[in-house]
């Protein structure tokens, strides 16, 4: 009788060979621990391309200066600062009788031209040395070791507690699909606004070349910084890692810390439509899921709040994209010496609604207290007026002073008696 194993082929046959006491393919052992091996791999898999979302090697941004991408605004703003230094030595030559301040204003913006057109070829290359250090210290803090966010979650998914318990396993691969998304929507939004702060760089430096106006250099590098940077804002969980070690259950409670931390990224750390972005998303996590819990993440992510300006108290005001960008485009035409009108700001719609009901509501609440109060003051004299009707019938009567009647003063010396 022929052998029932020769029909299969690959890994199979090996397996029939091998007899019914088995419990896997051969150089897996059982298969419990063939299964929680690629749970592993899954979960590090997970781990791994959040964080290539989070701090990617690689960004958006064109590495180069010749790029296709960057090379149209590096031609733009070189003639623009070449521009605006003829144009500068034209006015100082034809203001020469002035003689030593015309002739200052001429040297600072021939040195700060030059600046500005070295700055603006060198702009992409430091982008992408930032993004790597970035990369890098971002992996180092966040899974280098099993002391780390991401490096303990996949220790305990081996040596954990909890680590044969499937609930517990189902948790935290949920914390992490769920953080995975959050990591993607972080990833579009910093690749996003990194790419065009650097296509404008060259358009922002090259109004150093008028005489070295610096603040709109600096508010270009701030929003720029804050985008690179953004990461970084996860270090806010790092110290609970050490007590979530060795439980997955708390370990998925940290990466849905982390997540509200996310949020907090893309509305603090994305210029102009950072809060649009993350008031989107809650509102796309609230309408689709009824759980508490996801609520709650997302608020504490996302906080209410106004498009105007920041008060001191109730929900903060923040600008709308048109208004911020256009503060930042006056910041930018004051270094080119434009004046630009700053026009005066008002709440949106749906601001002004919210802070309508708002208003409303608070106006309520006083009322409703301004009642009690009123209410209150009304029965303590009725209380008061009470107390002597309850008074027994055989208590003492008072007694009258027993000062005689006051004594009539004694007029001033030259003025007649008073009856």
């Amino acid at each position: 009788m022929s052998d029932p194993c020769d029909a299969l082929k690959g890994p199979g046959k090996a397996y029939c060979e091998r007899g019914p006491g088995s419990d896997g393919p051969p150089g897996t052992g059982t298969g419990t621990s063939g299964a929680s091996d690629h749970v592993r791999a899954l979960a590090d898999s997970l781990i791994k391309k959040i964080n290539q979302l989070i701090a990617p090697d690689h960004g958006w941004a064109p590495a180069k200066s010749n790029s296709t991408l960057y090379e149209p605004f590096l031609w733009l703003g070189q003639h623009l600062a070449v521009a605006i230094f003829v144009c500068v030595v034209v006015v100082c030559a034809l203001t020469a009788w002035q003689g030593a301040p015309r002739l200052k204003q001429m040297g600072a913006s021939t040195g700060w031209t030059l600046v500005a057109v070295a700055g603006m070829a060198s702009v992409p290359g430091a982008v992408m040395l930032l993004n790597k250090a970035v990369s890098g210290a971002f992996t180092a803090a966040f899974s280098s070791n099993e002391s780390t966010l991401f490096g303990a979650i996949s220790d305990d998914m081996q040596h954990g507690a909890d680590s044969g318990n499937p609930l517990a396993v189902l948790i935290i691969f949920s914390a992490l699909v769920v953080a995975l998304a959050f990591a993607a929507l972080v990833f579009m939004t910093r690749q996003l606004g990194i790419l065009a702060f650097v296509c404008m760089a060259p358009l922002v430096l090259a109004s150093l070349a008028r005489g070295g106006d610096t603040s709109a250099v600096k508010t270009w590098a701030m929003r720029l910084l804050g985008l690179m940077f953004a990461p970084f804002a996860l270090l806010l969980v790092s110290p609970f890692v050490k007590l979530a070690q060795g439980s997955l259950v708390v370990d998925a409670v940290l990466l849905v810390a982390a997540d509200a931390v996310m949020f907090r990224m893309i509305f603090h750390g994305v210029p102009y439509f950072g809060p649009k972005v993350a008031r989107a998303a809650r509102s796309y996590v609230e309408s689709r899921t009824p759980s508490p819990l996801a609520h709650a993440v997302v608020r504490a992510g996302v906080p209410d709040f106004y498009e105007k300006e920041n008060t001191p108290r109730g929900p903060r005001t923040v600008d709308t994209p048109g208004r911020a960008m256009s503060k930042d485009r006056g910041v930018l035409f004051a270094a080119y010496g434009l004046s630009k009108p700053e026009r005066s700001g008002r709440l949106t719609t749906t601001s002004a609604v919210a802070k309508e009901w708002r208003d409303a509501s608070e106006s309520a609440t006083r009322r409703q207290q301004l009642r009690e109060v009123r209410e209150q003051y009304r029965t303590t004299p009725r209380s008061q007026a009470a107390a002597p009707a309850a008074r027994p019938a055989n208590s003492p009567t008072p007694q009258p002073s027993p000062q005689g009647p006051a004594a009539t003063p004694r007029p001033a010396t030259g003025q007649p008696n008073t009856p």
